[in-house]
Order: structure tokens, then sequence, then C-alpha cells
């Protein structure tokens, strides 16, 4: 089911919004047809791409939606690593097998699982399968490292989320206006991470970013529903 589809590069991402249609384990809405559902909802009114978390739902919206534009990932944890975005070539194999039209990885300077290294992936992603990457990074080196290693967009997915950026929180406004006056010009920069209203979705745009990856505030029913019960209990 691999995607034939020429990867959008910035001029056809201008402004563009991806919404990350995911659920979390446990949840009713964690079902394929209930995501490939909510994918073709964004789709339908005008998002220019979903980003979908394991090959079961890639899968599932790419024969609902066959002209999609799938950024896809595996979310797996292992006990010797950090790492779980996509961590090691088992998972970039497969994410590509069902259907993404972009690959997204941790692309943060973490030890990865059974020692496999960044360079290694990116080069048989390219070589082996011909597959596009998206680089999920916590920091401005870690973006200029993947975009030089052939990273094909470069996302702000980690910021946060690490150890080294565990006091910030996102969105990761100091990294946008840096990486897109460093990174190559022909290079994809999207703002992902704690975007929750149209405004900040703007501010990340004026900032430098090309798109918007917005998950939890579109899609993220059980998150949004947990968050207001609790407000309201006071």
């Amino acid at each position: 089911m691999v995607s034939n589809r020429p990867l959008p590069g910035r001029a056809d991402l201008a402004g563009g919004l991806i919404v990350s249609v995911q659920a979390p384990e446990g949840s009713p809405m964690r079902d394929p047809a209930v995501i490939a559902a909510m994918a073709e909802a964004s789709l339908r009114q005008g998002a220019a791409g979903v980003r979908l978390e394991s090959p079961e739902h890639i899968g599932a919206v790419r024969r609902r939606c066959p002209g999609a534009l799938i950024v896809g990932l595996w979310k797996r944890s292992f006990p010797d690593s950090p790492v779980y975005i996509t961590p090691g070539w088992e998972e970039i194999r497969a994410v590509w097998a069902a259907g993404a039209d972009v690959v997204a990885l941790d692309a943060t300077d973490r030890p990865r699982p059974e020692g496999q290294r960044l360079e290694s992936l990116v080069a048989r992603a390219r070589d082996e399968l011909g597959a596009s990457l998206m680089a999920d990074v916590d920091s401005v080196a870690n973006g200029l490292r993947a975009a030089s290693l052939g990273c094909a967009w470069v996302g702000t997915t980690l910021y946060g989320y690490t150890v080294d950026t565990a006091i910030v929180s996102p969105p990761a406004w100091d990294l946008l206006a840096p990486l897109r006056r460093e990174l190559p010009e022909g290079v994809v920069l999207i703002c992902e991470g704690g975007i929750a209203s149209r405004q900040q979705a703007g501010q990340a745009l004026a900032t430098g970013a090309d798109a918007v990856v917005v998950g939890t505030a579109i899609t993220g029913v059980d998150l949004q529903v947990a968050a207001y019960v609790k407000a309201l209990a006071g």
C-alpha cells in the first residue's frame, strides 16, 4: 500500500493545516474506522493532510481517503531507550508500507533502541524505500542535523518532551525563527505541539512555520472532555 504521491514542498504546504488524528490507548476512539472517519472529516473541511499513529490506522485512512496526504508514525516503547516515535528500522518500514507519504520519526540526539543510529536510519529509508522523512525535534541543533542528514521536513514536535527541554512548554516559539533562517531553503518547517487556538496557529506561520499540526485541540476528545470536567468540578 506504499504511496506514490509526490511529496508536497514548501510552496504546496504554505499556510496549511495538518490535523493529528490520534487517540490514546484504551480509548473507544482508538478504532481504525473512527480514526478514518475523523481524518476524512478533517480533509473535507480543507486540511492539507493528516498525521496518524500506527500502521493499522494509516492503512485504514489510506483505503478510505486514497488521495490524502498522510504523515505516519508508530509509537513503540523500549526499555533501553526514551525514543518512542518511530524509533527504529522495523517501524519506519511498517509505516511506509502502510501508505504514509511522509514517515515521522524522533530525530533528537537521544539513544535509540538496540543502538540504532539516526544517520543510518535516514540513509536506509532513502536508499531502500525511497521514503521521505519528517524529523520530530526538540531543538534548533537537532533540527539542523536532521536536515543535513536528509530529512525533508522538520517539526518542533518534541519541544518540551525531552529531558533537555523539560523546563519549557510548547508551542516552540523560540525554535521557529532560527530554524527557518538556518534550514536549507527547500526543507519544510512544521510547527507541532501545543497549538490550542486559531490565533496560535496564525502566530506559528508568522514566526516562520510553513504549516501547522494541530491534534488535541481538534481531535483529542478524551483529553478535552477530561479537562472540561476537571475545570467544572473546581
